[in-house]
């Protein structure tokens, strides 16, 4: 058992010589110790203390460990087929490297998890750095769900779509895609292939006549009987067998079609086939690199430059390119490109599923727990293997020079973006460079759906993962009050910034408090927000107001910031580009959220607000009285009989409808 964070056992006597084998040069990871004791920094021989006595309640078999800070922020998770042992490797006073070192001075207290097999390790800690993002562990940044297409099986016509999230609609996916632009292209080709219907259930259900997208020749129209259902279905079933590696098999037998509709004379409808196997040509061209051999992998290349490291992804799918997508993990300079590749791909398929096949630049590790847990979640078996020769090795080879080049560019663009800040800085007179700009916008339609908007940047451009909403929650603000809005906005996000505790700062890591905060509004904006900052006990947060021109124009703004009379900037000063960028960004990001919101109101649907009325109770009852106002109007009787409703529900809803009345 663990003692909690903060208590601390000393060893028994009798436990020394077990401490000291487990901890010998030959048990460890690290180096040999090439420093003499004496030389050790007082906090690294702290946290050799704090670990040393952790150490007898580790246990001896496989499992996973936190390292945590004296703040209750966990530092490091790690997993060892023997946790005892890979515990006492940090116990040596010396021969660390400086992350090693920084992070054995940070430890206060250590918690233990034991697991059955070194697989279940392996998974479980992936988890764990998902949620607790430790500073010291390599983090995967872009962590959002890829793409599917969805050939629905729920209806008489199938439908395709773009799905991303879980699979709960009955039907086949094909994916991932790499990009929503990726599944975009592809379904737009796939439509102008095989006709398929990608309309709405209720847009097919309310149509008397066939659409645009059926004159345009992208849709058969089932809908209005344009094609029998059993026609549609081939159709649907030719898109099956092409997005599942029978493309050839495909382009055949519409080849053959064609051919035979052009010796009975019938041209239209050759022309037709014509247009379609055009479009599958169009799939398969566009996609650059295809492999011939390669059914179905996933390719995984890792570049590493100037202490940066970026990784390229590539899914390939049915003999076809899928997209790529590249990521930029936080990782330690000091890291191998392995190290790094191994801790993100166990990351990265925690949440993703994986092909049979993964293709990596360097070979890694934990390779064979990585193949086990893999295997075990696709229920097939999955090789993961570094080719050096042939087809894999050429995907290989292409996905690193991709990898390369994309981290070429954002070397470039973190370049541009410091020159920029620091640009920034000067202007407004701040001592250094900002390292966090926060930009504050409100938007609302006459004082209705009032929301305000937080975007942030940083050296590495916008840090959208950072970017908050404000519903405005005050019923004393008048409707329209600017002033009100901005007030109470930064009030709650610097209330919640002091009252969140100290951590220990990592230099390296995106702070969470900003160096400059601007305001998009003139004079009155700003000595309302300054009011703000100062009643929010905030020191040390520069703080500047952006007011547009007298007509409104770009390059003429007025900025007022505490000190200082109120200045504008020269036309072309790379400072004043840098602001009206933070200040559209904040614009759009606040325009954008407010509709989004507006729109949910205006979808409302008065079932919704009926406790106890979920997804599945609100169809049946949209499916038997057709609309939710017929369904207030219903008798408790006819409720009763609906399909999937039952007469406690039945009830609820008549007296729901009744006290509105």
């Amino acid at each position: 058992m663990t003692p909690p964070p903060g208590q601390h056992r000393d060893l028994p006597p009798e436990d020394d010589d077990a401490f000291d084998a487990e901890a010998a040069p030959d048990a460890v990871e690290e180096a040999p110790a090439v420093d003499d004791a004496p030389q050790t920094p007082e906090s690294v021989k702290r946290g050799v203390a704090v670990i040393k006595k952790y150490w007898k309640h580790a246990p001896n078999g496989p499992g996973v460990y936190r390292m945590i800070a004296e703040s209750g922020e966990v530092l490091y998770v790690g997993k060892a087929k023997n946790v005892r042992k890979r515990v006492a490797s940090y116990t040596r006073l010396a021969g660390h490297v400086n992350r090693i070192a920084r992070m054995i001075s940070a430890t206060a207290s250590m918690v233990f998890i034991s697991v059955e097999t070194e697989t279940d390790a392996l998974l479980l800690e992936a988890n764990l750095i998902k949620q607790m993002k430790p500073r010291f562990n390599v983090l995967m940044r872009d962590d959002k769900s890829f793409p599917y297409i969805l050939i629905a099986r729920d209806h008489a016509a199938p439908q395709i779509t773009k799905h991303r999230g879980a699979r709960v609609r009955k039907g086949d996916y094909f994916g991932p895609f790499a990009s929503v632009w990726a599944v975009n292209r592809a379904l737009n080709a796939l439509e102008r292939a095989f006709l398929l219907r990608s309309c709405a259930q209720s847009f097919y259900d309310n149509r008397t006549r066939p659409c645009l997208l059926f004159q345009i020749k992208r849709c058969a129209g089932p809908c209005t009987g344009e094609i029998a259902l059993d026609d549609y279905n081939e159709l649907v079933r030719e898109a099956r067998d092409f997005l599942s590696g029978k493309s050839r098999s495909v382009r055949e037998e519409l080849a053959r079609e064609m051919t035979d509709a052009a010796e009975r004379l019938e041209f239209e409808r050759a022309a037709r086939l014509r247009d379609r196997i055009s479009a599958l040509s169009a799939i398969q061209g566009a996609q650059g690199i295809n492999p011939r051999s390669v059914e179905e992998a996933d390719v995984f290349a890792i570049a590493k430059d100037a202490g940066r490291f970026c990784i390229e992804a590539f899914f390939f799918r049915a003999y076809q390119n899928w997209g790529n997508r590249s990521y930029f993990p936080r990782a330690d300079a000091s890291l191998t490109e392995a190290e790094v590749l191994d801790a993100f791909l166990a990351q990265f398929y925690e949440e993703h599923p994986s092909a049979r096949c993964v293709l990596l630049s360097h070979p890694i590790e934990d390779s064979a727990l990585l193949e086990d847990a893999l295997s075990a979640r696709l229920r097939k078996s999955v090789d993961v293997i570094a080719p050096q020769r042939g087809e894999k090795r050429e995907l290989v080879e292409h996905a690193l020079n991709n990898a390369r080049q994309a981290l070429g560019r954002k070397l470039a663009d973190d370049a541009s973006q410091q020159r920029l800040l620091a640009a920034l800085g000067e202007a407004f007179g701040l001592p250094s460079p900002p390292r966090r700009v926060e930009v504050y916008d409100n938007s609302h339609t006459g004082g209705s759906q009032a929301i305000g908007a937080m975007i942030v940047a940083g050296p590495s451009g916008f840090m959208k993962a950072h970017y908050r909403t404000f519903n405005i929650k005050s019923t004393e603000i008048t409707p329209g009050d600017d002033y009100a809005m901005m007030r109470e906005v930064l009030t709650r996000r610097f209330a919640r910034l002091t009252k969140e505790p100290e951590k220990d700062a990592d230099p390296e890591a995106f702070p969470a408090r900003p160096d400059l905060v601007l305001i998009d509004g003139g004079r009155g904006q700003f000595d309302v927000a300054r009011e703000a900052l100062r009643e929010s006990g905030v020191e040390g947060v520069a703080l500047a107001s952006i007011a547009k021109g007298r007509d409104r124009d770009a390059g003429r703004e007025t900025f007022f910031i505490d000190g200082r009379e109120p200045f504008r900037l020269p036309p072309h000063d790379p400072a004043l580009y840098f602001v009206q960028r933070l200040r559209d960004e904040a614009h759009r990001f606040a325009i954008g959220t407010h509709r989004a919101r507006r729109k949910k109101e205006f979808t409302k649907n008065p079932l919704d607000e009926i406790p106890g009325i979920g997804p599945s109770r609100k169809r049946a009852l949209l499916l038997a009285f057709g609309s939710a106002k017929a369904v207030a109007r219903a008798a408790l009787s006819d409720l009763e009989k609906a399909p999937g409703i039952n007469k406690a529900t039945a009830r609820m809803v008549y007296d729901h409808f009744q006290r509105g009345d």
